[in-house]
């Protein structure tokens, strides 16, 4: 997703960098000048901020599952914790942050800490653009198309059409549509942007 990103802000014109550890850089789209540093500390975003520049926190843990509890907190969490100090006084225009929708009967552990993410940015007193996908369909993710129809009915009947359209499912073209929205945004304050909203992204 990050790769694509980039690439669809460079084509609007924008100065785009990305990081990496090193090693990885070869996974910034071309273009994107690479930024090399390790996710979890505070000084790699310290170093690499700007006034006026739009974050985009897109770290996180792969293919996340019940069984990788300990690695949202060591991971997901612990890389938004130290972005968030690392930006705390270079004048950031915005964080734009990948979160889940919420609340949801099943990733309890994943849930909880995106939601713990969530509440340190508020906190933070930074803009924020703060994206609740459930799950994004997309290259060699599209499994859950079979559950459209179940979706489908779900959100017909009134005790389960909040829930059905909370947790449906995006497209990765209609993720990519929000994420360039919320980095252009201008909105004040921290804008949560919900599975029918990512949808509706012009």
């Amino acid at each position: 997703m990050g790769t694509r990103l980039c690439a669809r802000l460079l084509e609007r014109g924008h100065r785009v960098r990305g990081l990496a550890r090193p090693g990885s850089e070869s996974r910034i789209a071309p273009g994107a000048e690479a930024v090399l540093g390790d996710p979890l500390s505070p000084a790699t975003y310290r170093a690499a901020s700007r006034p006026g520049d739009v974050l985009v926190q897109l770290v996180g843990t792969a293919h996340p599952s019940p069984a990788k509890a300990a690695e949202f907190r060591a991971v997901d969490r612990a890389a938004l914790f130290a972005a968030l100090e690392g930006v705390a006084d270079r004048g950031v225009a915005r964080i734009v942050y990948v979160s889940v929708a919420q609340p949801a009967p099943i990733m309890r552990a994943y849930v909880t800490v995106r939601a713990e993410c969530e509440a340190r940015i508020a906190a933070s007193g930074l803009d924020a653009t703060i994206l609740r996908p459930w799950y994004v369909l997309g290259p060699g993710r599209n499994w859950p198309r079979v559950l459209e129809p179940f979706y489908w009915l779900a959100e017909r009947f009134p005790a389960t059409t909040s829930a059905a359209r909370r947790l449906g499912l995006v497209t990765e073209e209609q993720m990519l549509r929000a994420l360039v929205r919320a980095v252009e945004s201008e909105a004040r304050g921290v804008e949560i942007v919900d599975v029918p909203a990512i949808r509706a992204t012009p």
